[in-house]
C-alpha cells in the first residue's frame, strides 16, 4: 500500500510539472511563430491545463481500466468547479466581465448533455469515442473563431497577451515541448499503476478512486492556475481556463478514452456524479449571468461550492466503504 501511494504521489508530481513545461513550452513557440496571444491562450494555455486527465485517462483505459478513465473525465469537472473555483472565489471574488465567456457557458451545457445522453445506454463505445473527437475539433475551430471576434479591449484577451512568454527563444520552447510530452505518458504509468493497487487493496472500484484521488490531483495544475489569475486580478484568465479544461475533458479526455479501448458505464455515474457535475456548472452560468447586474463569484458562492464539493466526495466514499464488493461507482 505504502510503494502504491509513493507511485501515486510521485506520479502527480511529475505529472504536475510535465503538464507546465508542456505548456510553457508550446505556448513560447507559438507566439515566436506569430500565432496570437488570445489564440494561444484559448487552445493551448486553456485545454493544455487538461494534458493529466488526458493521458491519465488514455493510459486507463489501455489498461482496459474504463472505470478509472471514467472516473477521472467526469470527477476533473467536479473538482474544477466545486474546489478550484470554489476555493479562488473564497480567496479573492472573481468578476465575471468577458461576454464572450458568458457565450461558451451554455456551450460547456450542451456538451455535457451530449456526453449524459451518449452514456445512458452504459457504454460509451469507440463510434462515441469518435464523435466527441470530431465535436472537439469543431469546438477548436470555433474558439479561434471566437477569439478572432473579440475586441482587444475584452477582460480577457488583456490577461492572455500579459501571462504568455515572450522571451524565450524558439529552441528552448521546442525543448521543453519534448520534455513535457516525454514525461507525461512516464508519469502517468506510475499514477495509474498506484490508482489500481490502492483501489484493489480497500476493495473499491477503480472508479470511485478516478472520481476522488485521481481526479483531485489531476486538477492541479487548474488549481495552481486560477489561484495564480485570481491573486494578479485575471478574473477572466481563471474562470476561462476551468470552462476550457471542463469542455476539453468530456470531449477530448473522454473521447480519447473511449477510442482506445470502450468504457463501461456504471449505473451509478449517471445517477450520482453527472447530476452533482451539471448542478455546479449551472450555478455558475446564473452566477454569471446579468439578471442581477454584472456577474460576480463571491465568497458566499465559493463556499457554496466548496461545501458541495466536500459533500459530494464524502458521499462518494461513503457509497463506497458502505457497499464494498459491490461496486457502486
Amino acid at each position: 500500500m505504502l510503494i502504491a501511494l509513493a507511485q501515486l504521489a510521485g506520479g502527480f508530481v511529475l505529472l504536475v510539472w510535465g503538464a507546465d513545461r508542456l505548456v510553457a513550452g508550446a505556448a513560447a513557440a507559438a507566439r515566436n511563430f506569430g500565432v496570437s496571444p488570445l489564440i494561444i491562450g484559448l487552445t493551448i494555455v486553456g485545454f493544455g491545463t487538461s494534458a493529466p486527465e488526458l493521458v491519465v485517462s488514455a493510459v486507463a483505459s489501455y489498461r482496459e481500466n474504463s472505470g478509472l478513465a471514467l472516473g477521472n473525465a467526469i470527477g476533473s469537472n467536479i473538482a474544477n468547479l466545486g474546489l478550484v473555483l470554489g476555493l479562488t472565489a473564497v480567496i479573492y471574488p472573481l468578476r465575471l466581465e468577458s461576454k464572450a465567456l458568458k457565450r461558451e457557458y451554455p456551450l460547456l451545457i450542451l456538451i455535457m448533455l451530449i456526453c449524459f445522453i451518449m452514456g445512458m445506454d452504459l457504454i460509451y463505445g469507440v463510434i462515441d469515442g469518435v464523435i466527441l473527437l470530431v465535436g472537439l475539433a469543431a469546438l477548436m475551430y470555433f474558439l479561434v473563431w471566437l477569439g478572432l471576434q473579440r475586441t482587444p479591449a475584452d477582460p480577457l484577451a488583456e490577461e492572455f497577451e500579459a501571462e504568455i512568454p515572450t522571451d524565450v527563444p524558439t529552441r528552448k520552447a521546442i525543448f521543453w515541448l519534448v520534455i513535457g510530452l516525454l514525461v507525461l505518458p512516464l508519469s502517468s504509468q506510475f499514477l495509474v499503476e498506484g490508482a489500481i493497487t490502492i483501489a484493489t487493496t480497500l476493495g473499491i472500484s477503480d472508479t470511485v478512486v478516478g472520481l476522488t484521488l485521481v481526479a483531485l490531483g489531476t486538477s492541479l495544475p487548474e488549481l495552481a492556475t486560477a489561484v495564480t489569475s485570481a491573486l494578479r486580478r485575471e478574473d477572466d484568465l481563471a474562470i476561462g481556463n476551468i470552462i476550457g479544461s471542463n469542455m476539453f475533458n468530456m470531449l477530448g479526455v473522454l473521447g480519447i478514452a473511449a477510442v482506445v479501448h470502450p468504457i463501461q458505464v456504471a449505473p451509478m455515474v449517471l445517477a450520482r456524479d453527472y447530476p452533482i457535475m451539471f448542478l455546479l456548472t449551472g450555478l455558475l452560468y446564473l452566477i454569471a449571468s446579468d439578471f442581477r447586474g454584472p456577474g460576480k463569484m463571491g465568497r458566499p458562492s465559493g463556499l457554496a461550492f466548496l461545501v458541495i464539493f466536500f459533500g459530494y466526495q464524502l458521499m462518494v466514499w461513503f457509497s463506497a466503504t458502505a457497499f464494498t464488493g459491490s461496486g457502486p461507482g
